[in-house]
């Protein structure tokens, strides 16, 4: 991994999302000025150079461990006839000893389902890394990105760089959450593969598994990254959206769904065309 000024990609992307700098996917000198402010703040050397030090911190929030090293690989449970060994290497191994399970209670039980679901989760995620929503935005950023809630840079200028209030503000007096002021925005913000957001969403789906997740919603991020992203997945009926084939008008569709644009959409292209190839 090494980004810096002239860089240009997917990778540029989910950096530029993460500072709050418009995600142009191109590095330019507001990227490298957001790196080193961020590296500054974080007792790194700040060059302005995102490289594997910088990226895994900066996403190490709620960032899966990785699996443990085996000597000898151990066997994957499959479930419908799916080839889940194929994805061996391509999605981590821990992801992948959940599938059997959460494919078999939330009907994402086919090549095409698995292929569009994955898709979504390894993009909205960074890779299966990061497990909770990041809303440390610039003014510029907030402006951007929640236009709606901050229509000019003075607005958004006292949420600067404050996740919890950021989360707060956007998020109150909406999906069951109480007015900004009750803090429900940032205790329930964005967290699992797809990022489940708001206390309704988080409440269905504690129910879903017999489970109160209103008193420690973290633990959507550290135990069901995966399963909730799937309980979303089947209750917004993407699951038989799937169904509709392999086209990359499926995956904007089921894009629009999930992240409520197009942003990303190459990657989540590439990523079920790569995954519906291992898996059919």
């Amino acid at each position: 991994m090494l980004l810096k000024l002239g860089s240009e990609g997917e990778d540029v992307r989910k950096l530029q999302v993460k500072l709050g700098v418009d995600p142009i996917g191109k590095f330019g000198p507001k990227t490298e000025a957001a790196v080193k402010a961020w590296q500054s703040s974080n007792g790194l050397t700040a060059d302005g150079i995102v490289g594997d030090g910088t990226w895994g911190k900066l996403f190490s929030e709620g960032v899966v461990s990785s699996p443990t090293i085996i000597t000898e690989p151990a066997p994957v449970a499959s479930v419908g006839g799916l080839k889940l060994e194929k994805l061996k290497g391509h999605i981590p191994d821990a992801v992948i000893r959940q599938i059997p399970d959460t494919a078999a209670k939330f009907q994402i039980n086919t090549p095409l389902r698995l292929a569009h679901f994955l898709a979504q989760c390894g993009h909205e995620s960074g890779g299966f890394r990061a497990t909770k929503e990041n809303l440390n935005y610039s003014a510029k950023g907030l402006v951007g990105t929640f236009k709606k809630y901050f229509p000019t840079e003075a607005a958004a200028k006292p949420y600067e760089r404050q996740p919890v209030k950021i989360a707060n503000k956007v998020y109150g007096n909406r999906m069951g959450n109480g007015p900004e002021s009750s803090g429900e925005g940032s205790k329930f913000c964005g967290r699992g593969y797809i990022q489940l957001t708001g206390k309704e969403n988080y409440t269905a789906f504690g129910k879903s598994i017999n489970e109160d997740i209103l008193s420690n919603p973290d633990k959507v991020a550290s135990d069901y990254a995966l399963l909730s992203a799937a309980w979303f997945f089947n209750k917004n009926g993407l699951h038989k959206m799937a169904d509709e084939g392999s086209s990359d008008t499926v995956v904007t569709k089921i894009t629009k769904r999930v992240n409520g644009g197009t942003i990303g959409l190459a990657d989540r292209i590439k990523h079920f065309k790569e995954y519906y190839s291992l898996l059919s």
